[in-house]
Parts: C-alpha cells; sequence; structure tokens
C-alpha cells in the first residue's frame, strides 16, 4: 500500500511553519495515543503515521529531502539512502540518531522505568493576627494519594502477584527498527503495555483496581511560628502524594493567609494603630492607656498633642521571622470632638474662646468660603 502524503497526515499544507507543524501534531498526537485509545489498533496506526510524518517535517533538512523526492528520499532502495546498516554506524553516530529517534541503538543497555517520585500537594491556611505575631500549632487535614492498604502498592488481587509483560518480556522496552537514508537504525521506546515497569497485573486488587494507588485523608499537626505573615509558605517534607515504584514522597506546601485584625495594622515587623484621645487630654496632655498585641500600657502624651501626631512604642511589634528583635508600634492620635454638650460645658468652651481672643457668633453662617468671599470683594 502506497504510503500517504506527509503533509496530508498532518492536516496541513505545503508551505505550514514550524509552529502550525508542532502544533498539527501535538493534537493528533493527542487524539491517537494508545494510552487514550487501548486495544485500538487503527489509533496506534495513525499514531505511528503522525509520529512518522512529524519526524520529517519538523527537521528542516529531512523536510527539504521530502519536499524534492518524497517517500524515496528516506527509502533505501531509492538509490537516495545510505546501504550502510546499523552496525556500521553504531559507535559513531550513537548519540545523534538517538536524538533524532527518540532512544537508544539495539546495543544500548535498556532498564525498566525506576523509582518516581510523589506530586507536591499545596493548601491554603487562615490564622488570626495574633497567631501570626506569636507562632501557634494547627491541625490540618489533606487529601493525598498513598499505596494502597490492601496489596501494599502491588496492584495485584491478594495471594496473587504481577507477571513478567508479554510485549516486552520483562524489559519495560520496545526496540523498533527504522529505515533512513543513512542507513537501517534501531531505537527503544517505553512499553506502552506496562508503562515501562516490565510486569503486568493478571488479576486487579478490587481496593485500587489494580493501580496499586488510593486517596488518604490525613490529619497532620503543623507548628507555626512567631512573625509569619500572609504569603509566608511551611514546607512539610515527605507529606505530599507517595511516590511510585518505591520513589520518594512529595511534599506539602501550606501558604498561609493572615486575617485582619479589628485594630492593629502590619507593616513588615511594625504595628500600627489609631487611638482616640479627647481634646482636654490633647491640650493638657497626660496619661492614657494604649493596646499592644501584647496588652495595654501606660503612655504620657504631651501637652498640645495634634491630631495626627504618632508616637512609637520600642520593641512592642513582631518578632523578626529570620532572625532576632523585634519590630516597633506606631499610635496614630485622633482627638475626639464631643457631639452633644450640656449648657454648662458650652458656657466652659465659650469662656475658653473668649480667653483665647476668639469670637464664637452663632448667627455667623457665611461659612469658610462666604467669609472668603467678603475678604476679596474689594
Amino acid at each position: 500500500m502506497a504510503k500517504r502524503d506527509y503533509y496530508e497526515i498532518l492536516g496541513i499544507s505545503k508551505d505550514a511553519d514550524e509552529k502550525e507543524i508542532k502544533a498539527s501534531f501535538r493534537k493528533l498526537a493527542k487524539q491517537y495515543h494508545p494510552d487514550l485509545n487501548p486495544d485500538n489498533k487503527e489509533a496506534e496506526a495513525k499514531f505511528k503515521e503522525v509520529n512518522e510524518a512529524y519526524e520529517v517535517l519538523s527537521d528542516p533538512d529531512k523536510k527539504a529531502k521530502y519536499d524534492q523526492f518524497g517517500h524515496a528520499a528516506f527509502d533505501q532502495n531509492s538509490g537516495f539512502g545510505g546501504g550502510a546498516g546499523f552496525n556500521d554506524f553504531g559507535d559513531i553516530f550513537g548519540d545523534i540518531f538517538g536524538d533524532f529517534f527518540g532512544g537508544g541503538f539495539s546495543g544500548a543497555r535498556t532498564q525498566r522505568t525506576g523509582p518516581k517520585a510523589g506530586s507536591d500537594l499545596k493548601i491554603k491556611l487562615d490564622i488570626d493576627f495574633e497567631e501570626a505575631a506569636f507562632g501557634t500549632k494547627k491541625e490540618i487535614k489533606i487529601n493525598r494519594i498513598e499505596k494502597c492498604h490492601v496489596c501494599d502498592g502491588s496492584g495485584a488481587k491478594t495471594g496473587t502477584s504481577k507477571k513478567t509483560c508479554p510485549t516486552c518480556n520483562g524489559s519495560g522496552n520496545i526496540r523498533t527498527v527504522q529505515r533512513t537514508p543513512f542507513g537501517q537504525f534501531a531505537s527503544t521506546k517505553t512499553c506502552t503495555t506496562c508503562g515501562g515497569t516490565g510486569e503486568v497485573v493478571e488479576e486487579p486488587c478490587t481496593t485500587c483496581s489494580g493501580t496499586g494507588k488510593e486517596k488518604k485523608s490525613r490529619k497532620l499537626s503543623i507548628n507555626i511560628p512567631a512573625g509569619v505573615d500572609t504569603g509566608s509558605v511551611i514546607p512539610l517534607r515527605g507529606e505530599g502524594n507517595h511516590g511510585e515504584r518505591g520513589g520518594p514522597p512529595g511534599d506539602l506546601y501550606v501558604y498561609l493567609n493572615v486575617r485582619p485584625h479589628e485594630i492593629f495594622e502590619r507593616d513588615g515587623n511594625d504595628v500600627w494603630c489609631e487611638i482616640p484621645i479627647s481634646f482636654t487630654r490633647a491640650a493638657l496632655g497626660g496619661s492614657i492607656q494604649v493596646p499592644t498585641i501584647e496588652g495595654k500600657v501606660k503612655y504620657e502624651v504631651p501637652e498640645g498633642t495634634q491630631t495626627g501626631t504618632v508616637f512609637r512604642l520600642k520593641n512592642k511589634g513582631i518578632k523578626n521571622l529570620r532572625g532576632a528583635g523585634k519590630g516597633d508600634q506606631y499610635v496614630r492620635v485622633k482627638i475626639e470632638v464631643p457631639k452633644k454638650l450640656t449648657d454648662k460645658q458650652k458656657s466652659l468652651l465659650h469662656e475658653f474662646a473668649s480667653e483665647m481672643g476668639e469670637t464664637i457668633d452663632k448667627e455667623d453662617k457665611k461659612g469658610f468660603f462666604g467669609k472668603m468671599k467678603d475678604a476679596f470683594k474689594d
């Protein structure tokens, strides 16, 4: 049967660029991949056909030869290919053609697929402001992949065991031979029947359906150090998904999110808060109680303190996560104006205003902009 045109196989035109060739190949390779089409001989044939077309059209030199001579460019009997066999080129061109054809030569040593590390897991954990500042201990719940507790990860039913793969005879690899312009070359690929393990399960475990894995819910205790903040990540080594074929487990990464506080705000290791004080306290000064993350402390407000004044409480901030020392606390003052006054309080304020040389006129309703207009009317 005559070979189909490579451009027709990939569904592209002859002037398709490298990006179009690759995109078409990926789409078709996924569509006909043996793992997605088990026991489908037609899909397997198309998968090989797509791979062969891409192998030629993705290589500029091979593509140029194909455009000029067609399939004859890669037929050693057509006069274009070399007459040398694999044994003549194995030592000289081994590395080069190993890259071209995706595997080693027939003389190369092949191995079964070895241990595979488990994948990592990530979770988000919300904590309170105080827990971030002082550290805490939390219990978290995760779902992870572990080896089946019934078959101990083998995938085989209790009382049975895995058998040697009949496709690759236990090697984990399949040897294929290809004809090229340089002669005949052999390459090895991972066996699609056993996935490179060299073994197959004839009677699968009823608990894990032969996968050797099961999902488990676990509770873990985690120590959160003082000084963490939103965005801090705590790694738990070996607490991720379990590995395959004796591979090590992955890790678990806990991403922290600190809930906002009702009073305090954080800036690095420093803490900020705003406290209201009365007009008289601001004017006369005196002692006030200031809230900190460690409790209330006494602070002497100087007389004449203005709204927006910031004072500092040294070492009353958050512990440095990666070193010694602590941040500071900054307190911003906000002067409160009473909304309701008794007649006596009003009288005293009028007397105070008079002492300050200030006239309080209830009838003056022009306001600031009205007064400005009067001032510049001439």
